[in-house]
């Protein structure tokens, strides 16, 4: 386990050195808490990650459109999704350390550890107790696992803890020109509201016939009083979320589906398949009546990345409620008896995967350090391995020597491809070093423009992965490329 937790350590190194990520305003006292920028190389990686997603929910499926509500939602939207009253995380502190934890996030540690030393009848019987406790919101029996499992605080090594009480997590703010006339508002905790409070609008003026999906990304804002692992857990983040409307009955089909079409996504990225695994909970939410989430294994355990939940018709019967407007569906098929469904309020899918997430697991999955040469050349490289459909850059040019007209040929060959693929061009430091800089970037193909492409328009190509160095005719590079990053080939294996 310490030598994973050293991977991760390079990998949150790694993740600054090379442009991934950076502690939001860092210049001032090392910045702000659990908040992060994401970098120029960082920012490339995010967006492909989103586009995958996006080409795959909206793209491959005739029937998910897409949406881009607003922050800002009416106050009464989160007194009826629940979050106003119930959007808390149970805390605990340690008298002697004065350090602030999540109690539930101690106990799955605690479980975690049994898990590691083999003791899983421990860590089914503690997991069995957490659940029930978070689902009766026993706070007194949290801080009671707590002590009988002999939980010391990381820091002080002490048991001394206060009691267990709860947290709220909504950031809030006001709106209005005058303090004194201003409404409170929230900034919002989840992205799937928004889709919720559009779905008629969505339904009509799209002429969407059920099942259908709304498909959004976008940010949220939790006030984590315990943000740790690097940007696994944030106060402003980003989520990748489906709201998919079915008809009552029918949800424990559209559940299965969903289930096995969002696994099938996540292995389309070519990671190790026993690095996923499927968490179905046992005790559920009371609007839910199946739910599961896909887990990834960091170097600090399985965590959650994505779930998938059937929320019955829990939110828009609530907000039907809380708005006075009706939000049913007309359904015109057919039944068994020859007769319309009729009207009806959807029950609803969900899957909701978190990008920072997506992009913690995808990074620690292709970071590696590989041992390259024999003898005096022997060396150490860093190289993600990431799919070249992700890589920030696609290809890097690089001319042999700053003279001679080879600059001029690489940029030509830049100006030929930057339209289909972001390009790097870098003539700075020996060939070798060059080469170093783009493995530990993801940079699947490197091009040397030297002397020899003068006389005959050739090019030496260098793979990434296995390091292979070959001559090629400028003109083969686009198709080269064409081929291996290609959307359709990874999307066609996830429907």
């Amino acid at each position: 386990m310490s030598e994973d937790i050293d991977i991760f350590k390079k990998v949150v190194s790694h993740c600054k050195e090379y442009g991934f990520v950076f502690t939001s305003s860092e210049i001032y006292d090392n910045g702000l808490g659990a908040v992060y920028d994401y970098g120029q190389n960082g920012v490339e990686l995010k967006n492909n990650l989103r586009q995958y997603w996006w080409k795959f929910m909206v793209q491959t499926h005739d029937n998910i459109v897409g949406l881009d509500a607003a922050i800002f939602m009416h106050p009464k939207t989160w007194k009826a999704s629940g979050h106003i009253d119930g959007f808390s995380d149970p805390m605990i502190d340690n008298k002697d350390s004065k350090k602030r934890y999540r109690a539930d996030n101690l106990l799955e540690d605690k479980i975690a550890k049994y898990q590691k030393d083999g003791k899983t009848n421990k860590a089914d019987e503690l997991q069995t107790a957490l659940d029930n406790s978070l689902l009766a919101n026993d706070l007194d029996q949290l801080k009671t696992l707590i002590e009988q499992h002999e939980i010391a605080c990381p820091f002080s090594g002490t048991r001394n803890w206060t009691d267990v009480r709860q947290f709220n997590l909504m950031f809030s703010t006001e709106m209005g020109a005058m303090a004194e006339d201003a409404d409170k508002i929230y900034l919002r905790p989840e992205t799937a509201q928004g889709i919720f409070v559009n779905f008629l609008n969505v339904q009509k003026s799209g002429r969407m016939k059920i099942p259908f999906g709304i498909a959004q990304t976008g940010k949220a804002f939790r006030n984590e009083i315990i943000a740790r692992q690097f940007i696994m857990r944030m106060r402003e983040f980003e989520q990748m979320e489906m709201q998919f409307f079915v008809r009552p009955g029918t949800q424990k089909q559209w559940f299965e589906y969903w289930k096995e079409a969002r696994i099938k996504w996540h292995l389309a990225l070519g990671f190790d398949k026993a690095s996923y695994r499927f968490h179905d909970h046992v005790k559920l939410a009371h609007y839910a009546d199946a739910a599961t989430d896909i887990e990834f294994d960091f170097p600090f355990g399985f965590k959650e990345v994505e779930g998938i939940h059937s929320r019955t018709d829990f939110d828009l019967k609530s907000h039907q409620e809380h708005s006075g407007k009706k939000m049913q569906y007309f359904d015109a098929d057919l039944d068994e008896n020859g007769k319309p469904f009729g009207n009806y309020i959807p029950y609803v899918i969900e899957t909701s995967i978190g990008l920072d997430r997506l992009f913690l697991y995808t990074l620690c999955a292709s970071y590696k350090e590989e041992e390259v040469g024999e003898g005096d050349k022997k060396d150490t490289r860093v190289v993600l391995s990431l799919p070249p459909i992700l890589a920030p850059y696609k290809v890097a040019i690089f001319p042999l020597t700053k003279k001679d007209g080879l600059p001029e040929v690489a940029r030509k060959i830049i100006d030929d491809l930057k339209f289909d693929y972001n390009c790097f061009y870098e003539e700075k430091d020996a060939i070798g070093k060059r080469y170093r800089r783009q493995d530990a970037l993801g940079t699947p193909f490197c091009i040397t423009v030297d002397h020899e492409s003068l006389e005959n328009q050739t090019v030496t190509i260098r793979y990434r992965d296995s390091m292979l160095q070959e001559r090629i005719p400028i003109s083969s590079i686009k198709s080269i490329l064409d081929d291996a990053i290609n959307w359709k080939k990874i999307l066609t294996q996830t429907v």
